[in-house]
């Protein structure tokens, strides 16, 4: 049963203004079921190890990007044994592609002599346990919990997912840890997973960050469009103060 609350789409966090109410949440997971509902998650893997170390490399780098090297990632190193023992140089070679390759393979490392030390080489399947890995967020957690065991310990939040969420009027937060807990407070637990992928799917082809297509939208009629407005009116000002700067050179040029 969702609570008063989760009707609202918000916790007890910050309230949206009344002006702009938030989209009711059963009516939003409606639209975009319709939408997005064989949404899953972009990365691929065949065990829990390769998830966990694709999302690790997908930090500042697209998903299709990382599904380009993880094959020949697991190619040369296998199992977390192997990750961990990886050469000097090695490892970061092949990671080179998905940017800040020289952090993300201390990371792997990490991470992977942490499975090897602790846990026989395998992926724990706790959120207290795989937060306490090298490199492993909540975000990256949750990605794991749910799209291996399906069994998150919340909703994944990335830039995405945090800019509609916001833009629903969802949470008022920018940290995503914040973020994560409005929206655990007003998605019904079952659809956590699954609202992650959908909202990311969303933002990439309409609710862009910054030319949202609104006129397209789903939502239009429900979503309070928090902050599109004001992108807006900041577009047209710098729009019309780079016209009085052309048109005061012009001047200048005629005078002369």
């Amino acid at each position: 049963m969702i609570s008063k609350s989760a009707n609202l789409g918000i916790s007890s966090g910050p309230m949206p203004s009344k002006k702009s109410p938030p989209a009711p949440v059963p009516e939003t997971l409606a639209r975009l079921e319709h939408l997005y509902g064989d949404a899953s998650c972009s990365l691929a893997f065949g065990r829990p190890l390769e998830l966990l170390a694709a999302t690790i490399l997908s930090a500042q780098c697209t998903d299709a990007r990382v599904n380009m090297v993880t094959p020949e990632l697991f190619r040369r190193f296998p199992d977390a044994a192997a990750l961990a023992a990886a050469p000097p140089g090695a490892l970061e070679e092949v990671i080179r592609s998905t940017g800040f390759f020289n952090a993300k393979a201390k990371s792997l490392r990490g991470m992977a002599k942490a499975l090897v030390e602790k846990y026989g080489g395998e992926v724990p399947r706790t959120m207290e346990e795989l937060h306490a890995l090298p490199g492993v967020g909540r975000k990256t957690a949750n990605v794991v919990l749910g799209n291996v065991w399906h069994a998150p310990d919340g909703v994944v939040v990335d830039t995405h997912v945090g800019r509609l969420a916001r833009r629903l009027g969802w949470t008022k937060h920018g940290d995503p840890v914040k973020v994560e807990q409005d929206l655990n407070s007003a998605i019904p637990r079952a659809r956590w997973t699954w609202i992650s992928h959908a909202l990311i799917l969303h933002g990439r082809r309409v609710c862009s960050s910054q030319r949202p297509k609104c006129d397209l939208c789903t939502l239009a009629d429900i979503c309070p469009k928090v902050g599109v407005e004001e992108k807006e009116t900041k577009r047209e000002k710098a729009k019309e103060k780079r016209k009085t700067k052309i048109s005061s050179k012009v001047k200048r040029a005629k005078a002369r």
